[in-house]
């Protein structure tokens, strides 16, 4: 009898990858899809796994791999989606050789991202067909069948999760992994050249392909319908079935495997038997908009939100119109994010505050520089566009205008797409400053290695990128790299670069605390010496606090040794009591 383990979500996906005879997967870590790369380690011996630089990078390989005859994958969040929008458009009209699946997670509810954009709604603009599964057995057993269907169809597939699935548990019964036998490249300069002349024809293969999908989505067995009560009646799909089936169990239920395309005729029978229809879909109308496109009538947006996560309780006020006995909890104290005590991201973002600088912001662990009491961070929108922003405001104000700002990014973004960007910056013969917060790691996402660390996803030494070599090798004279807590010459250096007509790039090259585990020092406050003052508390380490009078007081299981707090304090109340080692 086969095993049967309890799986996260990300984890069920990577062993559904290696049971399907996955052989090369590329991925940009992003939460809620990074962990699908990381477990897909454990079968390095069978897969090919990397991280790439970014998202279009990994869709491309992954692109390749399978021209080549093997099946292969490309991992990233939803915002991820769009850097490799390029690539997926163009794929979308070549098809496949060996299966192509890129998964996509999108995260509603905002848990970690700027936005909550709807990945079918861009599946359907580039006619990529979508599967989304509803549990950690169906991520697993869903993601071999995507594979199946995209050599039968000779289309690429997106594989849709949510935060929910990625980080929830369930039982998954393994089997064996079974390998495809290559497929053998054949030159077909008609179908994988994307000329203007090649791609006429091809979209019109792909309309027709997609015609022969849309059909036989009605009879797969990822698309079911559960006929219980016929009074109501529910289409839905991925984590909302879960909720659907928990608030309305006698409801009568069309699960949908795959979101793109719809089966036109099942849901047409479906709504045929049902006396009220509902469209129970988390974010956009996707399904919605297309069953009432059909002259079906059906309730969905009218009652249900178009924001953030669905819950039971939600559906059971919104359609049984039910007021569940919710027994509140009591209500808990705010703790929002913050910098870890000793982050070297602080002791920059606490030198801007203090030369009172803006900040053209990244995605990384120091968006959070943006929040009291540091509030230097003044934009944040994308991966590598504080650099950009920085340029655009420059070309629309004059260099003078750009004295008192900054672009601060982080040596993973800055790899992912912020080369692109101080590129840019130097062609066009911009000034400016940008501060690369080099920490040595992906560290918001949990600390995935990059090209310029040394280091693989499979964990094997290879060549660091050098990233202030980089820089020079574009032309920009000015390169520094700094300790983050130096903050003499830090300062010195800003207020020197800032005032130049030239590009100016400063790297803090102080790796994340939480990857050193070594015995840190140790610090404490002397009360007695203490003269309130509040210069250390002006960062806000959280392992800084107050006594009742009003003295300082440092919390020895929080703080990490950094010294920050002593380098501040002009009164020798601070005193370091341990080296560390």
């Amino acid at each position: 009898m086969a095993d049967k383990v309890i799986m996260l979500g990300n984890e069920a996906i990577a062993r559904g990858a290696y049971e399907a005879g996955v052989k090369v997967s590329s991925a940009y870590p992003g939460t809620p899809s990074t962990e699908i790369s990381e477990y897909l380690v454990q079968y390095r011996d069978d897969v090919y796994e990397e991280w790439a630089p970014n998202e279009k990078v990994a869709t491309e390989v992954a692109v390749g791999a399978s021209l080549s005859g093997v099946r292969a994958m490309a991992c990233m969040k939803h915002v991820g989606l769009n850097v490799a929008a390029d690539p997926l458009y163009s794929v979308s009209y070549m098809g496949v050789n060996g299966g192509l699946v890129i998964v996509v997670a999108d995260d509603p509810g905002l848990y970690s991202s700027q936005n909550e954009q709807d990945t079918r709604m861009v599946a359907r603009a580039a006619q990529i067909p979508v599967i989304e599964p509803s549990d950690s057995a169906e991520a697993k057993d869903y993601f071999k069948a995507a594979f199946e269907l995209s050599e039968q169809f000779d289309r690429p597939f997106i594989f849709r999760t949510t935060t929910r699935l990625a980080h929830s548990q369930g039982l998954v019964e393994l089997q064996e992994r079974v390998v495809p036998e290559d497929k053998p490249y054949v030159k077909n300069i008609q179908k994988n050249v994307m000329m203007p002349g090649n791609a006429k024809l091809r979209h019109v293969e792909i309309e027709k392909r997609n015609l022969e999908l849309a059909e036989a989505a009605n009879s797969l067995p990822i698309n079911r319908v559960e006929m219980n009560e016929t009074k109501i009646g529910v289409i839905t799909s991925g984590i909302p079935y879960q909720y659907v089936k928990e608030a309305m169990p006698e409801a009568s239920v069309l699960k949908l495997g795959m979101v793109n395309p719809l089966p036109r005729k099942m849901i047409e029978d479906f709504a045929s038997k049902v006396e009220t229809l509902y469209i129970v879909e988390e974010l956009d109308p996707v399904i919605e908009e297309q069953v009432k496109s059909w002259g079906i009538k059906c309730i969905g947006k009218e009652i249900l939100t178009v924001q953030g996560e669905y819950s039971a309780n939600m559906l059971r006020q919104a359609i049984l119109k039910e007021d569940p006995d919710i027994q509140e909890p009591s209500a808990a104290p705010g703790r929002p994010p913050i910098l870890c005590p000793g982050c070297p991201h602080r002791s920059v973002f606490y030198t801007l505050n203090r030369l009172k600088m803006h900040a053209a912001g990244d995605i990384g662990c120091y968006t959070l520089g943006a929040v009291a009491p540091l509030s230097v961070i003044d934009t944040t929108m994308c991966m590598g566009s504080s650099i950009s922003t920085l340029h655009g405001m420059e070309k629309a104000k004059g260099k003078d205008y750009i004295k008192n700002w900054v672009a601060v990014i982080g040596d993973s973004t800055f790899m992912h797409t912020g080369v692109n960007s101080l590129m840019n910056m130097v062609y066009n013969k911009a000034t400016g400053t940008v501060i690369i917060l080099d920490n040595s790691t992906t560290g918001m996402t949990g600390h995935q290695d990059h090209a310029a660390t040394g280091k693989t996803l499979q964990g094997d030494l290879t060549y660091a990128i050098s990233i202030p070599g980089i820089c020079k090798a574009m032309g920009i004279k000015n390169v520094y790299e700094i300790n983050a807590f130096d903050l003499p010459l830090l300062e010195k250096t800003i207020k020197e670069e800032v005032a130049k007509d030239e590009i100016s790039v400063i790297i803090t090259k102080t790796p994340c605390v939480l990857l050193d585990k070594r015995k840190k020092p140790l610090y404490t406050a002397h009360a007695d010496k203490c003269k309130k003052c509040g210069a250390c508390m002006k960062p806000g380490c959280p392992a800084m606090t107050k006594n009742p009078d009003g003295t300082i007081r440092i919390d020895d299981t929080m703080c990490t040794g950094c010294g920050l707090c002593k380098d501040l304090c002009k009164f020798d109340a601070i005193e370091l009591v341990r080296e560390g080692e």
